[in-house]
C-alpha cells in the first residue's frame, strides 16, 4: 500500500521517513549496492573462478576450511547533487502537507538510495539569491543531509539575477535532483536551470504543487497571501476561476515548453502523490 504524503508528513524523523518510501520503493526489487575492490568491508562470499586468490580470506579459511572472498562497498562514479529552493512560498500548506516537508521527505528519500548504493551525496539550498552549500561530499554526508534538511526554513524570495554558480562548476559526471514550486515573476528559476544544464550533469526537476493551486476549486472568500512580500488580498474564489486557472494553465504550459532542454527533465507533482510512486517514475 502506497504511503500518502499526509501519513508522512507526521513523521517528525526525516530518517525513519525516508526509510519508509525507499522500503516501499524497494520492495520486489534486489538491492543493486555495488561490490568489489573498496575500503570499507561489507561481507564474504565463496570464491568463485576467475576471482583473483589475493583476495580469499586465508586466516579465515584456515579456521573453516572454506574459501571466502572478502567483499567491500565502492564508491559510485556518480555525484548526486540536492538542490531545495528555500523561497517564501515553499512554505504553503494545503490539508496539513506542507510543500517544504514533502519536498525535504522526497529528497531524502533520493538520498537515502543514494546513500545505499554508495554514491557521493551533496546538499544545497536557494534562498535570498544566494546558493548555500549545507553538505559537502564526504563522510557521513546522508546523516548530515538529514541533519541539514530538518533544520532548514524557507522565507524570503529568489531573484531574477541570473549570476554564476562556481560551487557547480564541477567537470565530474553528476546527477542533480531540484525541488522547487518553480513560481517565478521573470523566469528567474528557468534561467537558473538553463545556466546548470550540461553534458556532464543531468538535472531532475521537481515542481511540487498543491491540488488547490492546480485546480482551484475553492468557494467563497479568500483572503489570499503572497508568501514571498507578505502582501494581502481579499477575493471571492469564483469570481477569479476562471482567470486563475487559465493563467495556472498557461504558467505551467510555459515551464514546460522552457525545460524542453537538453539534461533537463521536468516532473510536475501534486502534494497529494505519493512519494515512492514519483521516485519509481524517474528510476
Amino acid at each position: 500500500m502506497a504511503l500518502l504524503s499526509s501519513e508522512l508528513v507526521k513523521i517528525t524523523n526525516l530518517q525513519l521517513a525516508s526509510k519508509l518510501v525507499s522500503e516501499e520503493l524497494m520492495l520486489g526489487i534486489h538491492a543493486s549496492k555495488r561490490y568489489g575492490y573498496g575500503i570499507e568491508f561489507e561481507q564474504y562470499r565463496h570464491y568463485e573462478i576467475g576471482d583473483d586468490p589475493k583476495r580469499i580470506d586465508w586466516k579465515l579459511f584456515a579456521r573453516t576450511q572454506k574459501h571466502l572472498v572478502r567483499e567491500s562497498s565502492t564508491e559510485s562514479n556518480y555525484h548526486i547533487r540536492f538542490v531545495l529552493d528555500l523561497s517564501g512560498s515553499m512554505n504553503y500548506v494545503e490539508e496539513g502537507v506542507s510543500r517544504l516537508q514533502y519536498c525535504k521527505i522526497l529528497l531524502a528519500s533520493i538520498a537515502y538510495m543514494g546513500f545505499r548504493q554508495g554514491d557521493q551525496l551533496s546538499l544545497y539550498v536557494l534562498k535570498d539569491n544566494q546558493v548555500h552549500t549545507l553538505v559537502a561530499s564526504g563522510k557521513q554526508a546522508f546523516q548530515r543531509i538529514l541533519y541539514a534538511l530538518e533544520k532548514a526554513e524557507a522565507s524570503g524570495k529568489w531573484t531574477s539575477d541570473t549570476k554564476s554558480f562556481p560551487v557547480f562548476q564541477q567537470k565530474q559526471k553528476e546527477i542533480l535532483f531540484f525541488a522547487s514550486d518553480l513560481l517565478q515573476l521573470d523566469n528567474e528559476w528557468i534561467q537558473l536551470l538553463k545556466k546548470l544544464a550540461n553534458p556532464r550533469r543531468e538535472i531532475y526537476v521537481f515542481q511540487v504543487l498543491g491540488q488547490h493551486e492546480l485546480d482551484f476549486d475553492l468557494k467563497g472568500f479568500y483572503r489570499f497571501k503572497d508568501l514571498e512580500t507578505g502582501q494581502e488580498v481579499e477575493l471571492q474564489a469564483e469570481q477569479i476561476k476562471d482567470e486563475v486557472k487559465a493563467n495556472a494553465e498557461s504558467f505551467l504550459s510555459q515551464i514546460e515548453s522552457d525545460l524542453k532542454v537538453p539534461f533537463v527533465y521536468w516532473k510536475k507533482i501534486s502534494l497529494k502523490d505519493p512519494i515512492a510512486g514519483i521516485i519509481r517514475e524517474i528510476l
